[in-house]
């Protein structure tokens, strides 16, 4: 399962990325993508040089950034986000989590209550655009650059940027001392370039949901006093002269004189950086067998074990993940306590471990999983956060259900649950909805989490799995390290289907529409039986019947629907016959069965679980009995 667990306190043992990196090494993704023509996409890099004053908790920095247009537009302006400002009474965060009705409990109105020296904020005292000073406004958490020139197609530029800033006390994942102890989770850390596509600027205000970024190279040099220890995106650069107790083979430890450690890491081809601190962590390293190194980085209290007996778990869950998602290209990923629950950046998370051990599991697992949907498949997750988080819980099901062994009918039967009971409701938004912009966080949290995960679930079920899982692996392949949308996405899963999909992702996607299909009566013949079937809910959805005969043998019949404009592949159960389509706009079936009507034992609409049938208790004949 692994080769060895090395225990020390050291973010990394390798001096170059290449290195240990595993087979499939990311490409740079500077041009456009051949297979799909006119796809582009802008290309940064950062040059950063950070000063950390533990005792005051504030840091200067200085970032050198290489900008390339690869957009047919010429930019007369640029922006950048400055996080945290959010974390200032009456910023738009503090605001919206006191005039949500189901504001987080983790923020409430804990940012109007804060302190001068617990605030966060972003001060820039200097911005150079190509060696020039430039103007800039900035309006709480967003800075905007007028530039003197614009920047042309496919042209590189640089700025020059000097900045100070305040750690703020930790209440949205970044920020000093949380609840566990951990001294600093630095994430959304740095004034950050925001991104520019086809759509134009995405300078959205930080209010608390998702993030977009540039795809590029960080070269990041933390200078920070010699007790604490560091680790997060990124390749240590210099093991040598951090130490800490070992020292990489064939070379000489040299400790600085002074009194600060220059930790220099380089991140190559992720869309951010983060990074946690703190002088008690523990540090462990498990290599797997295909070379990836995961770093463990945590506190020796009364949880130590749990991060002990997690190692086995966190190898087992990249394996599976590798096989069925496509392969983790980056040498290393580490795994930290740090943050307010689970929070994913490109190549770590930040965790918080102070609960169960399956607990523990459960969140390293969906974190890591970002790596994939969201680190590597980086959509806008803040357009559509059900792509990043739905994908994610739906990979995550599937590797504790693989992880724990349990085998069961419907891994993703939570996430349909809570699917279902949101539907019923009044309250449900469409997916299409901006991640900043649902009127509740519950519905944000059930839409693009169970809902999301459905998505893909129920997908499963339309298309067959065989074409379902060679459609994931294509997404992989082909919208690894650039910018997918949900019509990318459709597209690779119609072609590994050969069906049309827009149906789909019109009416679930897009709409508020619900699956729900009945069996509504059943005739019996001499020798066959008709089963009317009726369509109860807006959304149309092919069907597969399972019929149980008094023998203990079962039929299995299929219904495509006209819209699909064919018929689903191998799937978990090969069909005795496929039946001719169900248009949409009529409200009635009638399926006629070559079987007596005395031989039927019973009749399912959805056997396997995956069709999201808001009401599925009418599903089946005989009906079930009620309880009193």
């Amino acid at each position: 399962m692994f080769k060895f667990v090395i225990t020390l306190v050291l973010i990394a043992v390798v001096s170059s990325i290449s290195a240990q990196r595993p087979p499939e090494n990311p490409p740079t993704m500077k041009g456009p993508n051949p297979a799909y023509l006119g796809y582009w996409q802008q290309r940064i890099q950062y040059n950063m040089d950070i000063v950390v004053d533990h005792k005051q908790h504030q840091f200067s920095g200085k970032q050198m950034i290489r900008y390339t247009n690869n957009s047919p537009d010429e930019l007369h302006q640029v922006f950048f986000h400055l996080y945290y400002n959010a974390f200032q009474p009456n910023s738009m965060m503090d605001t919206r989590s006191r005039t949500i009705s189901d504001p987080d409990g983790r923020v409430t109105d804990r940012i109007l209550h804060l302190e001068q020296e617990d605030v966060g904020y972003h001060k820039i005292s200097s911005l150079k655009f190509q060696g020039e000073p430039v103007e800039f406004i900035i309006e709480g958490t967003i800075m905007e650059v007028s530039l003197p020139t614009g920047i042309k197609p496919n042209t590189t530029v640089e700025f020059e940027m000097e900045f100070s800033s305040q750690i703020p006390l930790q209440i949205r994942r970044t920020g000093k001392m949380n609840k566990e102890g951990i001294d600093y989770s630095m994430t959304q850390w740095y004034p950050k370039m925001a991104e520019y596509d086809k759509e134009g600027w995405h300078a959205n205000p930080y209010v608390g949901r998702e993030f977009h970024g540039v795809w590029g190279d960080f070269d990041v040099t933390i200078h920070m006093d010699k007790s604490f220890v560091i680790g997060g995106t990124g390749v240590l650069q210099n093991p040598d002269e951090i130490g800490h107790g070992y020292v990489p083979e064939g070379t000489d430890l040299k400790r600085p004189d002074g009194e600060v450690l220059h930790w220099h890491f380089k991140g190559e081809n992720v869309h951010d950086f983060a990074w946690a601190a703190d002088p008690d962590y523990q540090h462990d390293i498990v290599q797997m067998e295909n070379g990836t190194r995961i770093h463990f980085l945590y506190q020796p209290d009364s949880s130590a074990q749990n991060w002990t007996n997690l190692q086995p778990y966190a190898v087992k869950s990249f394996e599976y993940v590798n096989e069925n998602f496509g392969v983790y290209p980056y040498p290393q990923y580490s795994i930290i306590q740090g943050g307010d629950g689970g929070m994913e950046y490109p190549m770590c998370t930040l965790i918080t471990s102070h609960g169960s051990f399956a607990g523990l599991v459960s969140v390293t697992v969906h974190e890591s999983i970002h790596s994939w949907y969201q680190g590597m498949l980086a959509t806008n997750e803040s357009k559509y956060p059900w792509m990043d988080e739905g994908f994610t819980t739906y990979a995550q099901a599937m590797t504790l259900d693989h992880l724990y062994e349990r085998n069961a009918v419907n891994p993703l039967a939570n996430s349909y649950m809570g699917y279902a009971m949101l539907a019923r409701s009044v309250d449900q938004e469409p997916l299409t909805t901006h991640a900043d912009h649902y009127k509740k966080n519950r519905t944000y949290g059930i839409s693009v989490y169970s809902k999301g995960a459905v998505f893909l679930h129920q997908l499963s079920y339309i298309v067959g799995k065989e074409a379902f899982q060679r459609g994931m692996l294509d997404y992989y392949k082909t919208w690894r390290f650039k910018h997918p949308t949900p019509d990318d996405f459709k597209r690779i899963m119609e072609k590994a289907a050969g069906l049309e999909l827009d149906w789909y992702m019109e009416q679930f996607v897009g709409t508020v529409n619900t699956v729900d299909y009945a069996i509504d009566s059943v005739q019996k013949n001499s020798k066959t039986t008709k089963i009317t079937l009726k369509k109860l809910g807006d959304m149309p959805m092919p069907l597969d019947i399972k019929i149980t005969l008094s023998d203990g043998t079962e039929e299995w019949h299929y219904i495509p629907i006209r819209i699909m404009r064919g018929e689903k592949g191998p799937d978990l159960a090969k069909f005795n016959k496929t039946h001719k389509d169900w248009g949409w706009t009529y409200p009635k079936y009638e399926l006629d069965i070559n079987v007596p009507f005395k031989k039927i034992v019973k009749i399912e609409i959805d056997p396997t679980r995956r069709m999201a049938d808001i009401y599925p208790a009418n599903n089946v004949y005989p009906a079930r009995k009620k309880k009193p």
